[in-house]
């Protein structure tokens, strides 16, 4: 059998402390008193608004009915050119040859962002202008709910990550690849001349 522990004098101090502030469960509730309502105050009759004449349809702004984001092709299309146009003309028509290529196909967001984030520095590294990720178009996974899911992820993850540190000082243009070149489902990275 255990000796019965004892408190210590500070122990008993906070004890006396806590009892102190503690009400009893059976005390009885002070009664709340509540004023009575004031009457709201009475103004006088506001005349309604006359509204203009109009036909169905008139006057109506239709450019700010639909705030669909747009997709992911059309903002990169639209993203203001860094390289020299010349070669991005050549790049668009697939006649730069990508110095090295890295396939995320299969791999989880977790596995293929230290991927492309090593693949990237070490390819700056070595002095390549122009290199190639892949990323696969994805599988069309939307279950047909109220809110629609996108389809490849990594697809659409690759140019964020590319453009966020330690990446972004690396990146000069990041452009969807030549059908040659797998097309929707591949990245052209062009990398900054190192200094």
């Amino acid at each position: 059998m255990r000796k019965p522990r004892h408190l210590s004098a500070e122990e008993k101090a906070l004890w006396d402390m806590v009892a102190q502030r503690a009400d009893p469960l059976d005390k009885p509730k002070a009664k709340v008193v509540r004023p009575a309502p004031k009457a709201p105050a009475v103004s006088a009759p506001v005349a309604p608004r006359k509204m203009p004449a109009f036909k169905v349809g008139q006057s109506v702004d239709h450019s700010a009915d639909h705030d669909l984001m747009p997709s992911l092709a059309q903002q990169m299309r639209s993203a203001p050119v860094q390289m020299d146009n010349k070669a991005y003309g050549r790049l668009k028509r697939g006649k730069l040859k990508p110095e090295a290529r890295i396939d995320l196909h299969g791999m989880t967001l977790a596995q293929a962002h230290p991927a492309l984030t090593g693949f990237v520095l070490r390819s700056a590294q070595a002095g390549y202008r122009l290199v190639l990720v892949i990323t696969g178009k994805g599988k069309h996974r939307d279950d047909g709910g109220p809110i629609p899911t996108k389809f490849g992820v990594l697809r659409h993850q690759v140019p964020q990550w590319l453009a966020m540190a330690p990446l972004s000082a690396l990146v000069l243009q990041v452009s969807e690849a030549h059908v040659r070149h797998g097309g929707g489902g591949a990245y052209y990275v062009y990398l900054r001349r190192s200094r």
